[in-house]
């Protein structure tokens, strides 16, 4: 049996006061289609540009996974979980192949 791999990723805003947490089998095709206004509504709508923290899984049962649990998690338990990996909660497209 096949099993797809995929990430779960975090983008915000300028000011890193909204938070969208989406899943994908392709980070940089869905970071490209989000910050060019075709991906999410949610992104666009509050413009949501921002990578500010992703993870890779080798099974994407286990990205839904996680995605239900982090979208679980109050605000504050989103934030400590960025700053885990990106303190300064930067910007990361960069780091990707765009």
């Amino acid at each position: 049996m096949l099993f797809k791999q995929g990430y779960i990723y975090i983008m915000t805003n300028k000011y890193r006061t909204t938070f969208y947490i989406g899943v994908t089998n392709s980070l940089e095709s869905r970071i490209w289609q989000d910050t060019n206004g075709e991906g999410s509504l949610f992104i666009k709508k509050y413009k949501l540009f921002d990578l500010v923290y992703f993870e890779h899984f080798p099974i994407i049962k286990a990205v839904i996974d996680r995605e239900k649990q982090i979208k679980n998690w109050h605000k504050d338990l989103k934030i400590n979980l960025i700053k885990s990996t990106n303190p300064e909660m930067k910007d990361l497209k960069d780091q990707l192949d765009l």
